[in-house]
């Protein structure tokens, strides 16, 4: 931002911007086996596939494909520029109001709610839209009668959250790192960690120790904004259950349960043992879980922008103001019988651990262990071809981003961990921050 003291005309560091080019990410694993390439196609298929009233869709939803959130800059990415939720509210003759909040120019949203009426806590994603009145070539919905929350109300009194899709590319590497290697590394530096007040911990959604682990095996989760999700597969049911209203082997249950309302067998996706190919076994959520498993992560670029020179720069300065401290450069998967996930690295830019990020960022929603200003360390890698930032898509600008992980403590907060990081950040030089953005937009 320009100082008080800024001589017109001087140089201010800024994001470069969405790094052009092809996408570098969405493509397979290299060293798959043919069986897992079959699994791949599979689930690409499967993830790009749009519901409709007969497959199951809704009664509440958020969109109807996987693909139509997870899109830039290929297929299994983020939230792309256009925002499909503004067509898919009324499509087919669907009767729902958009809520103010969801924009043509982006990004997608889901929201949940802090609190219900009667101020107990929710948390829960509340689908944007609903059936009723829609007729699309899979069924008619025409009888359903339900109608869409209070959104705009509930935005008003601040009740009201956002979430953004995560990108997947990778996915299946970050799913294969062992949790000693996540421990190891949060204990690693803790002298210089507590000396910038970063502290973190893993979400092992049972609060054992200094973790967010899952309440059933104490194994650290680490997909999701809150590290709520410990596999893919888990991760995959619960998408497909919240954001288009599918039921499956993992979530049984309608969220809806009004008969008028429900046009495919219960649960809609399930296993097809009738299959006459190994893809065509697979549920829907398998398929979405080997996609994932099997993408790629992305390929950063080794001089856009602003030329090699500034990205080596850049990535020294990434170390030495202590952005490095959270967003890990790399860590190593675990032995595996898969060559394509034994012993990799894995440069993620992520502890995948949990930190208060302060009032500014604190969305007061609780999931597992994880407190209303706790937020996994989003990992960076593709970082260079996303559109938004932040947990809930607040910006397109990474300056902003970054200006954003700082916050004073409250009556009610924590300071940010990340405070003395930004603070470094920003007593660079204007040619330094550009050079440490530069390098961020290369990834």
């Amino acid at each position: 931002m320009l100082g008080a003291s800024q001589a017109p005309g001087q140089f201010i560091a800024h994001d470069p911007g969405v790094r052009g080019g092809p996408p570098g990410a969405g493509g397979m694993l290299a060293g798959l086996t043919p069986a897992q390439q079959a699994a791949f196609d599979a689930g690409l298929e499967e993830f790009s596939e749009q519901e409709g009233v007969g497959d199951g869709l809704g009664p509440r939803f958020n969109l109807d494909s996987c693909a139509g959130c997870h899109t830039q800059p290929a297929i299994g990415g983020t939230s792309p520029a256009i925002n499909p939720q503004v067509a898919v509210a009324t499509a087919f003759g669907a009767r729902n109001t958009l809520p103010a909040f969801i924009r043509p120019n982006g990004p997608v949203r889901e929201v949940r709610f802090k609190y219900k009426p009667d101020g107990s806590r929710d948390g829960g994603v509340h689908g944007l839209f609903v059936i009723s009145g829609r007729v699309d070539p899979t069924g008619d919905a025409t009888g359903c009668t339900i109608t869409q929350d209070d959104f705009d109300g509930n935005f008003a009194r601040g009740n009201a959250i956002f979430r953004i899709p995560t990108p997947t590319f990778g996915a299946g590497l970050i799913e294969m790192i062992p949790d000693y290697v996540i421990v190891a590394n949060q204990r690693a530096g803790v002298t210089l960690k507590s000396s910038l007040g970063i502290g973190g911990r893993p979400h092992f959604i049972l609060p054992s120790g200094n973790a967010n682990r899952n309440g059933n095996d104490g194994t650290v989760a680490r997909f999701g904004w809150k590290a709520q999700n410990k596999s893919l597969l888990l991760f995959a049911g619960e998408a497909y259950n919240v954001e288009q209203g599918i039921s499956n082997e993992l979530f049984q249950t309608e969220r809806e349960e009004d008969l008028n309302c429900q046009f495919a067998p219960v649960p809609n996706d399930t296993t097809n043992l009738d299959g006459t190919s190994a893809p065509d076994v697979l549920s829907g959520i398998q398929k979405f879980a080997f996609f994932m498993k099997f993408l790629a992560p992305p390929t950063p670029s080794p001089d856009t922008p602003g030329g090699s020179a500034s990205i080596a720069r850049g990535r020294l300065l990434f170390a030495i103001t202590g952005c490095a401290l959270c967003h890990t450069p790399s860590l190593t998967t675990g032995p595996s019988v898969t060559p394509a996930f034994d012993r990799q690295p894995v440069n993620l830019f992520s502890d995948v651990l949990l930190h208060n990020m302060g009032a500014g960022l604190a969305d007061d929603i609780l999931q597992g262990a994880a407190g209303p200003d706790e937020f996994r360390t989003a990992p960076l890698w593709g970082l260079g071809q996303r559109i938004f930032f932040l947990h809930d898509g607040r910006t397109s600008d990474l300056v902003v981003a970054i200006n954003a992980h700082r916050s004073a403590a409250t009556t009610r907060y924590r300071a940010s961990e990340a405070n003395l990081v930004v603070d470094r950040f920003r007593a660079l030089g204007e040619a330094q921050k550009q050079d440490l953005l530069n390098f961020l937009r290369s990834l």
